[in-house]
């Protein structure tokens, strides 16, 4: 399978339509479209860590939740983070593709697979909000004191520190991995007291507790992170045995 193949069935399992207007994903740099997948790593994010770690061991391929390239770079140097990482990816001839909202969005994603880690129960229920009204997902869960519940977030996503701004016992809980502060209040309309995510800003998550939603941040990587074992078994899936898929867990802590 080359680059274009390995694309256009990871298109078909997560399509652009799922992605918000402002997202940029995909294939996001490449030095030959039609070289063969033969060894992929996947990690949340293409980090200089994890382009090095595979031009080191001979990757060709990195797959990723987060763009490599997202706000629209104005110059690709080596001084400038994002300039360093592509052309370490370039020089090495690795090619970078990531899947970010759709991910999000699509079933078994990122949403589902959070769900899933803090073994809330279903069926889970779909909300969003008008842009993406399938990103996150609400399940019940039987830990119903606040503090308890948050302990348990901390402890399965292996978070260093979660922040738990509480106002009424659990039970109904959404989740939305990384930045779901927008979603606080669509959370609540849709019938959680209680939302899951990675970083929402300090006034809001007071205004989410005095409007009668619970609001439990973890950071933004380890409500993330547990999507990745998943996008390795697609990508494995996708590209037959003879592909070895190796999944990273590297992030920007030492």
């Amino acid at each position: 399978m080359n680059v274009l193949e390995f694309s256009d069935a990871l298109d078909v399992l997560y399509p652009k339509t799922l992605s918000c207007s402002w997202d940029n994903d995909g294939l996001m740099c490449c030095t030959d479209p039609y070289a063969q997948v033969k060894k992929v790593l996947v990690a949340l994010d293409a980090t200089n860590k994890v382009l090095n770690m595979a031009a080191a061991q001979d990757f060709d391929t990195v797959l990723t939740h987060h763009p490599l390239l997202f706000k629209g770079a104005k110059s690709l140097v080596p001084s400038t983070a994002t300039g360093g990482r592509v052309i370490t990816a370039l020089q090495s001839n690795i090619t970078v593709l990531s899947l970010h909202t759709r991910l999000d969005a699509g079933a078994g994603g990122v949403n589902d697979c959070l769900a899933a880690a803090l073994g809330l129960s279903g069926p889970l229920r779909k909300f969003g909000d008008s842009e993406s009204p399938t990103l996150g997902r609400i399940g019940t869960t039987d830990i119903s004191e606040g503090n308890a519940f948050a302990a348990h977030v901390k402890k399965v996503l292996q978070a260093p520190a979660v922040y738990a701004y509480l106002c009424r016992p659990v039970r109904q809980v959404a989740v939305c991995g990384g930045s779901g502060g927008d979603l606080v209040f669509s959370a609540l309309a849709a019938g959680a007291d209680t939302i899951v995510t990675g970083e929402c800003g300090y006034n809001l998550c007071l205004d989410g507790a005095d409007s009668g939603i619970n609001v439990i941040t973890a950071g933004h990587f380890h409500t993330e992170q547990p999507v990745c074992k998943r996008l390795a078994q697609l990508a494995q899936e996708i590209a037959g045995a003879k592909t070895e898929v190796v999944y990273s867990d590297i992030g920007v802590s030492l």
